[in-house]
């Protein structure tokens, strides 16, 4: 088995994706008459500041000999990838696995693990081509190298595949407006839905399958299942559709999530991390909110209004979550919650911050500490000093403590998630299913 890894062949500005460049090298070796089992599409580390927008390599997976598979894709990249844009560095990797696929060494499986949820250099990939004698080309700096061995290794390291169904467009439309009818996708995502997800997003009347940018794909259907993404791209009413491909994919399938601590988390990686709501959730200029959390292990410092008890002076390990604009209305759920709250985050870490993607509330405050009424007259009490408790001035009734009462919720213990539209390809829709607690799906 030959494995051809692919990556960094697209522009923010200029266009063309790396599928489309994996799915015609495809192409062309299956007119040369080679089989081709499968092609992968494999989203690494969103956090990777060298990203487009997916961060997606690709590999393709054939009998064909090797030294051909690597000329028919070196033309490929050479023609296709976008490099005159100086961030463009694309990179091949062929891999001659005698056996099958299966056969990929262990040191290229825990490669792509590395490179879906940490950070690679160039020398990195180059090293390992080398002691694996696999062949490889790169145009500019070589960045593309990583991608494309991690590709190779993809099919060792992971266990759990999603599939995507991308149509491509004529090649003189490309950069054009797209020509899709809405009423058409809406109806097929309803039909395909909960096998077939992020089709649309309802909320925000979108289209997410449809791109914005002025590459050559008019959609992607994502999915649980082969045949109900075809059945959902067969159902679309659009331009004509000049090619396809079937891709197995890692999205939707949260594996960039490492378990963390609050205290230990590192730039650049993405985490699910255990809580508890340490401020008052804040709005912010631009419509972003905020909200900071703690290690649960000092719950037991702070009361429910975040006051110190018995000394304790020690500052918990504390970590600002946001959830930005884009995230649309998941920021009335961040809005919801209140200190003292037990939650479950998950996202990414930059400049200190993890960005949403998700959060399981686990536990939430259902009572909250207020200034005691007066029983006789019904007015508000007053503070009669510090640490003397509460008075009623006209009275002269007092009291050591704050009241306790009860304080209606506008969440439910479970999973909330991000809205379609703002959904990164490799997160796992709530849909999905397999979660440790209730779901609240978006659609």
């Amino acid at each position: 088995m030959t494995v051809v890894g692919i990556d960094d062949t697209d522009s923010r500005e200029r266009g063309m994706c790396t599928t489309y460049v994996a799915a015609t090298i495809a192409e062309r070796l299956r007119r040369e008459g080679a089989t081709i089992e499968r092609l992968l599409l494999v989203r690494l580390n969103p956090a990777v500041e060298y990203k487009t927008r997916g961060n997606a390599a690709l590999a393709i997976h054939t009998d064909c000999d090797p030294d051909r598979a690597e000329a028919v894709a070196r033309e490929r990249l050479e023609s296709l990838a976008e490099t005159a844009d100086e961030r463009t560095n694309p990179g091949l990797v062929v891999a001659d696995h005698a056996a099958d696929a299966d056969a990929i060494p262990d040191e290229i499986g825990r490669f792509a693990w590395r490179a879906i949820r940490a950070h690679l250099k160039p020398a990195d990939a180059a090293a390992a081509i080398e002691r694996h004698g696999y062949r490889s080309w790169h145009a500019g700096n070589g960045r593309g190298r990583i991608g494309a061995l991690a590709a190779v290794g993809a099919w060792a390291a992971l266990e759990e595949w999603t599939h995507e169904y991308i149509s491509y467009r004529e090649e003189d439309r490309w950069g054009t407006a797209r020509e899709v009818d809405q009423e058409s996708v809406f109806a097929a995502a309803d039909r395909g839905y909960p096998a077939v997800w992020d089709t649309v997003d309802r909320g925000e009347d979108e289209t997410v399958c449809v791109p914005h940018t002025p590459g050559p794909i008019l959609h992607g259907i994502r999915g649980d299942e082969a045949a109900a993404v075809r059945a959902v791209a067969g159902r679309i009413e659009s331009e004509p559709v000049a090619a396809s491909q079937l891709f197995l994919t890692n999205q939707g399938t949260d594996i960039h999530l490492r378990d963390g601590s609050i205290g230990a988390v590192e730039d650049g990686r993405a985490y699910r991390l255990e809580g508890r709501v340490a401020s008052e959730p804040e709005t912010r200029r631009g419509g972003h909110v905020f909200v900071d959390l703690e290690s649960p292990e000092t719950a037991g410092s702070r009361d429910g209004d975040g006051e110190g008890k018995g000394g304790n002076e020690t500052a918990p390990d504390r970590l600002t979550c946001a959830a930005f604009e884009p995230t649309k209305r998941f920021r009335d759920r961040v809005r919801a919650l209140r200190i003292g709250d037990r939650i479950t985050a998950c996202g990414e870490v930059t400049s200190d911050t993890l960005k949403l993607e998700k959060f399981a509330v686990r536990d939430l405050v259902r009572t909250e500490r207020v200034t005691p009424t007066c029983p006789d007259c019904g007015r508000t009490m007053k503070s009669a000093g510090r640490n003397q408790g509460y008075r009623c001035r006209d009275c002269g009734t007092g009291t050591a403590e704050k009241a306790t009462q009860s304080l209606e919720r506008d969440l439910e213990v479970g999973w909330y998630e991000v809205p379609p539209c703002a959904r990164r390809h490799i997160a796992k829709p709530l849909v999905r299913g397999g979660f440790d607690a209730p779901t609240h799906p978006e659609r």
